[in-house]
């Protein structure tokens, strides 16, 4: 076998959504001829409260090294704990090159620094290496148009940094290839000695199955009888709330056909440091709709919390934005779930055409900005096809092999395909 060093700061027990981009790559490489390694940092240094039951998903072989970092400071000068490790990383991943002849070393972000490792090694070692972006690097942040405010300087750091990162790179990969088309477009030249590939994260179906084992139960709310409820689970995007409020309005003006339907938001909390993010609660407050139609449970909850709580939802809810940044990886753990799937989403996302084709549940899209109104005209029309739907569904009838190159296994092969075009170059 090849051997791959994976190189992120946050692993299980973290309870980051990051670190299933590192597990499921690591759980399925092995069956396409790569062997994992995982160099992270000691959850001892993570600020999350470690989630002990993500440990138990880990396969009993994989090997996983761990460094130190900086300890968090009383005033908390430095959070990032890729910057908190940054040293001890490059010379354990370095020993490691040097003594165990890895064939690749891959590198998810963010942590956005983390990637200049990779330069730093390929200039030590001569190792090839890649980046995979999870988020994208240089992007207009909300409020990063104010000069000399924190995600100005987060901005401008990122266009300095990141050309350096990526110069010699041989592989760029992504959730989606919007995450890093831009990457392209500023640095033409990465074209004719990179690869490009886009991935999302994929689905897991042991995952679910995993719950069935758990001594747990779902805390945040119960299933009710004569009540539909729909649960969004996950951070929202930034722009997602020009068509969440949409929504609130339509629900506002037709009691009727909204009543007895419940919206759960699990992990939508306000950022901190973002005062143009929003809460939920309060946006549901406006419209008269907290606590009857909607509810929000702000903090993140464990992985296979999140989980538990899907199964005895009767449905999914799924969000989009104004941007078509999303893939249909989400929308496979609705179908692993075998709960019917009601999508609001751009009409350009990749998912659009997925959950109607599979028949696994039905799509109201629209064209971004200039459309958000047609989310508030059509939403109510949409619930009401969508009530029929849920009394119909039948998960058998789902047509899952659309939903086949989503699987974590699946995305991992794409990933293994991609390395051993890149290795034999």
């Amino acid at each position: 076998m090849k051997k791959i060093l994976i190189l992120y700061p946050h692993f299980p027990p973290s309870n980051l959504a990051g670190v299933h981009r590192a597990r499921l790559f690591a759980q399925h490489l092995p069956a396409f001829g790569w062997e994992p390694i995982i160099l992270t940092v000691n959850e001892k240094y993570y600020e999350e409260t470690p989630d002990r039951n993500l440990e138990k998903l880990l396969p009993k072989d994989l090997r996983i090294e761990k460094v130190n970092a900086i300890q968090l400071g009383k005033f908390r000068i430095i959070g990032d704990i890729g910057l908190r490790s940054f040293f001890q990383l490059y010379k354990r991943a370095k020993q490691l090159i040097l003594s165990e002849k890895i064939d690749f070393v891959y590198i998810p972000i963010p942590s956005f620094y983390c990637a200049l490792l990779g330069r730093w090694l390929h200039h030590s070692t001569k190792i090839k290496y890649g980046i995979d972006y999870i988020d994208p690097w240089v992007h207009q942040f909300p409020g990063s148009e104010k000069i000399l405010s924190r995600h100005w300087l987060s901005t401008q750091l990122a266009i300095f940094l990141e050309p350096i990162a990526i110069k010699k790179a041989s592989l760029i990969t992504g959730v989606s290839e919007g995450y890093y088309k831009g990457v392209k477009e500023r640095n033409p030249y990465l074209v004719q000695h990179a690869i490009f590939g886009a991935m999302p994260y994929g689905g897991e179906e042991a995952d679910h199955l995993a719950i069935k084992h758990l001594d747990a139960v779902p805390y945040l709310f119960k299933k009710k009888n004569g009540a539909i409820q729909l649960v969004y689970a996950g951070a929202l995007l930034p722009k997602a709330y020009g068509p969440l409020e949409a929504i609130f309005k339509s629900i506002r003006a037709n009691p009727a056909i909204f009543n007895a339907i419940e919206f759960h938001f699990i992990g939508t909390g306000k950022r901190p440091n973002d005062p143009e993010s929003h809460s939920i609660k309060s946006l549901a407050e406006q419209y008269q709709l907290w606590q009857t139609n909607v509810y929000e449970y702000p903090q993140r909850i464990p992985y296979l919390d999140v989980l538990l709580h899907l199964d005895i939802a009767d449905a999914i809810f799924i969000l989009g934005s104004t941007e078509p940044h999303y893939t249909p990886s989400k929308t496979y753990q609705g179908v692993l779930s075998a709960k019917p799937i009601l999508a609001v989403l751009h009409t350009a996302s990749s998912a659009v055409k997925i959950v109607n084709d599979s028949k696994a549940g039905l799509v109201l899209d629209f064209n971004g900005e200039e459309q958000i109104e047609l989310i508030e005209s059509k939403f109510a029309t949409t619930m009401s096809n969508f009530k029929l739907f849920i009394k119909n569904y039948d998960p058998s009838r789902i047509n899952e092999k659309l939903f086949d190159a989503y699987s974590a296994k699946n995305v991992t092969k794409q990933l293994a395909e991609l390395l051993n075009i890149v290795c034999a170059k």
